[in-house]
């Protein structure tokens, strides 16, 4: 309830009738005030008029008056600024730390709010705003999408600054672990991560220049060289398969020479994987990345075009793998490039992100656009989640409208956040207008 009436508040939805404090005095509301996410009152500088004096303050707001002094605002100086008590129940008097009694106001929520809410929160259908998505104004749509786009940028740089971190500070190492995550393709993400926090890029260095030690220590850091952890199936063709007795012996040399330990083989997920997404075959594409120089965020940031980025990013397997999809079960040749949609996603996902993730590290608003540029340039992505939207009623014309979307979806529609939403606000709004015959 407390959280309809905040935004009840915040949005002005209430009662035509006039407004009074508990105490009989005429309220007006001349601005509801910032809303506050952090510790404090709920509202900051708003400004309201009771009994015709204007009072510049706070709003604090709570489904019971009493929950004042439950919480401790009656012993809290940062509530002696609240200039109106905003509640559904006044079923107390409240003061503050100075002993000043607080004006309150009982405001009730609007029985359509109610009710727009409680269809958000429990319709089966999604998105649950599907009913007002086709007529929604193009400039609210578009402005939305700008500000979910840079959400998304946003939080996508939180999590490389958190791999920078990790890394001892250096960007260059949270780019390899950023792309490498991607090279997982949502199913094995997450070991893709863990693989490439794992890759001493130090000691990988100095034997840069040998695809195969490269690749030796890619595989056996992944634990792809461990039999003991290959289903049956696998272990008897890799134990008679020469290469990977070459890799398995050149990686227990380098393991001892760096004293590395791998990760463990099992977090590695291969149930409905189609042969080209193994994790054999995108490593392989790392180390003929990484051998060949082009993997890298100098490389990256002197990127201009999403072209650029392409042939910067374009790889395929070393010779081995061109003919196998696992140690020892061969496949008919094939070098095994990144597809083009691949090689999209990658871009999307990888190279974009860190551009604009860099340009913020070094204050530099010319990465950042260009980011955004090429978020723009590129189609959307095509996946259930973009086609759901589409089949609304919204034009998804570009990878940046996408990538919006995929935000909105995660951090809104999956949450039922529904409030925080513009397109929830037009819903509520619509209501509001429909009702009150405006």
């Amino acid at each position: 309830m407390e959280q309809l009436l905040h935004y009840v508040w915040k949005h002005r939805l209430v009662k035509t009738e006039a407004l009074t404090t508990t105490d009989g005095r005429e309220v007006e509301i001349i601005d509801p005030g910032l809303h506050n996410h952090n510790a404090g009152p709920d509202f900051f500088n708003a400004k309201i008029k009771i009994a015709g004096t204007l009072w510049v303050g706070n709003v604090e707001i709570h489904d019971k008056a009493s929950q004042w002094v439950m919480h401790g605002h009656h012993r809290d100086c940062s509530y002696d600024n609240v200039v109106l008590h905003v509640v559904a129940d006044n079923d107390a008097e409240v003061a503050d730390s100075q002993g000043r009694v607080v004006p309150q106001m009982v405001l009730g929520v609007p029985k359509y709010v109610t009710d727009n809410y409680h269809e958000l929160m429990t319709t089966e259908r999604f998105p649950p705003c599907y009913r007002i998505v086709p007529g929604l104004n193009g400039i609210t749509v578009s402005s939305w999408m700008a500000a979910l786009q840079t959400e998304r940028l946003e939080r996508k740089t939180a999590d490389i600054r958190r791999r920078a971190e990790l890394k001892g500070g250096s960007w260059e190492d949270a780019c390899f672990v950023t792309l490498a995550r991607n090279y997982g393709f949502g199913i094995n993400g997450d070991a893709f991560e863990q693989w490439a926090m794992n890759v001493p890029l130090h000691a990988v260095a100095h034997h840069r220049d040998d695809i195969f030690q490269v690749e030796a220590l890619f595989m056996g850091q992944a634990g792809l060289l461990d039999t003991e952890a290959l289903p049956q199936k696998y272990r008897d063709n890799a134990l008679n398969d020469d290469y990977y007795k070459r890799l398995s012996a050149e990686y227990t040399f380098l393991a001892h020479k760096f004293s590395l330990t791998p990760m463990d083989r099992k977090l590695w997920r291969f149930l409905r994987l189609r042969p080209q997404n193994f994790p054999h075959i995108r490593i392989s594409q790392l180390a003929n990345l990484y051998h060949s120089g082009r993997m890298g965020l100098r490389a990256l940031a002197e990127c201009n075009t999403v072209a650029d980025i392409e042939r910067l990013l374009d790889t395929h397997v070393t010779p081995y793998w061109e003919t196998h999809y696992a140690f020892g079960v061969q496949s008919t040749r094939n070098d095994k490039h990144l597809s083009a949609a691949s090689l999209n996603l990658i871009v999307i996902n990888t190279a974009i992100p860190m551009l604009f993730a860099y340009g913020r590290h070094i204050s530099d608003d010319s990465l950042c656009n260009r980011a955004f540029e090429m978020l723009e340039s590129l189609k959307p992505e095509n996946n259930n989640i973009i086609r759901m939207w589409r089949e609304c009623g919204l034009n998804v014309r570009s990878a940046g409208d996408s990538q919006a979307l995929l935000q909105l979806k995660n951090e809104y529609c999956d949450k039922r956040d529904c409030l925080r939403c513009r397109i929830g606000y037009e819903y509520m709004k619509t209501a509001f207008l429909r009702k009150a015959g405006q």
